[in-house]
């Protein structure tokens, strides 16, 4: 479903990802962890398009990503290609980045109704079925002020769902919020992990929850995989020394 063929990511004169070379298969849920500054925000927000390759080519569901092809070569791709590449993909940030002044419906519908064509009426009882997968069917005309931190970032995983996309990219969805909402954020994405054949892939500090939901764990360090498995292996024996100094930091 994803792939990275060779991708390097520079910001000026420093390389955040180095000849990078991954694959996500089709449904399966993918955890990155490592350090801070080890590249994997930077993963998503090349996949949202929001960062441009410096090279090589990402691939999503057998098509470029961010290039397009121009008779049999690959070249960077024009915004219209990347607006309908978009469209496959979904994020939820760290910060909710909702609407302030949209209620919490107008939120979850906007999106489906101005990006993926859909009726007012389908877009609204779409979004009512989410809230209530969400545990937020009593909030829809609450607007973000009137939320706590945990309630705006399941309105965000709503409003993220409500795109019907192929795969679902979550960066530190939990950094922002006060401990005791995190538990509530965190079952939402468990029932979603568990009932959904969507791609995911995670970026996260909880190492519990990424043990639990992954198909695959991949260790990052200055850019590229250190080390990657099946999270019983990463968790319980991991091979290499830097994957061990990173857990016993973080565990």
């Amino acid at each position: 479903m994803i792939r990275f063929d060779d991708v390097v990511k520079r910001f000026g004169s420093h390389t955040v990802l180095d000849h990078l070379d991954f694959s996500v298969d089709r449904g399966d849920k993918v955890t990155l962890i490592g350090p801070s500054g080890s590249g994997k925000t930077t993963i998503l927000r090349l996949l949202m398009t929001l960062e441009t390759v410096s090279d090589g080519v990402i691939w999503v569901d057998g098509k470029p990503l961010t290039h397009e092809y121009r008779g049999t070569r690959l070249v960077p791709a024009k915004e219209k290609s990347l607006r309908e590449a978009r469209k496959n993909i979904g994020m939820v940030f760290q910060q909710f980045n909702l609407f302030p002044n949209m209620t919490v419906l107008q939120n979850i519908t906007e999106a489906p109704v101005h990006v993926l064509g859909q009726t007012r009426d389908q877009a609204v009882q779409q979004a009512k079925v989410l809230l209530d997968m969400v545990g937020l069917s009593d909030k829809e005309s609450a607007h973000p002020h009137q939320l706590s931190g945990g309630q705006q970032q399941r309105v965000a995983i709503a409003r993220c769902l409500a795109m019907s996309p192929q795969v679902m990219l979550l960066d530190e969805v939990t950094s922002a919020l006060d401990p005791e909402l995190v538990d509530g954020v965190l079952a939402v994405l468990r029932d979603i992990a568990t009932s959904t054949d969507i791609t995911m892939l995670i970026v996260t500090h909880e190492m519990r929850f990424a043990r639990e939901v992954s198909d695959r764990v991949l260790m990052f360090d200055a850019g590229r995989i250190a080390e990657e498995g099946p999270p019983e292996q990463i968790f319980e024996d991991p091979r290499e020394e830097r994957t061990r100094e990173f857990l016993k930091a973080v565990l």
